[in-house]
């Protein structure tokens, strides 16, 4: 499975970004589709995951702001992030676990930037 992401940029405190990752390859051995974000100096944390049966979780930090979706006609997943705050400002990275192959594959990262 291959991962683009793309949708990062700066952006200003309140506003909102959305993030695509399209996905290519055996998707169908997909069982989760996810977003991480990372700091320096941080671990990359989980901020929304999205099963393949529907069920959705979100970081405590990011929930009622943050909407994972995914369009199964274009195989694409999104992250739709509203009210951002600073403490947003990461290296964003989506991911697809595949149970078939037992493993995490991994988009390239998106910087989003968020300023008052």
């Amino acid at each position: 499975v291959q991962l683009q992401a793309s949708g990062g940029g700066p952006v200003q405190a309140g506003g909102s970004l959305t993030l695509s990752c399209a996905a290519s390859g055996s998707i169908f051995t997909i069982s989760i589709w996810a977003y991480y974000r990372q700091v320096p100096g941080k671990q990359r944390e989980v901020v929304a995951a999205l099963a393949s049966v529907g069920t959705v979780d979100y970081a405590d930090s990011v929930k009622g702001r943050f909407t994972i979706s995914r369009d199964s006609a274009k195989d694409t997943v999104y992250l739709q992030m509203n009210s951002l705050k600073l403490e947003d400002t990461a290296v964003y990275y989506c991911a697809a676990f595949s149970p078939t192959h037992s493993k995490w594959n991994w988009g390239q990262g998106t910087q989003v930037t968020v300023s008052s």
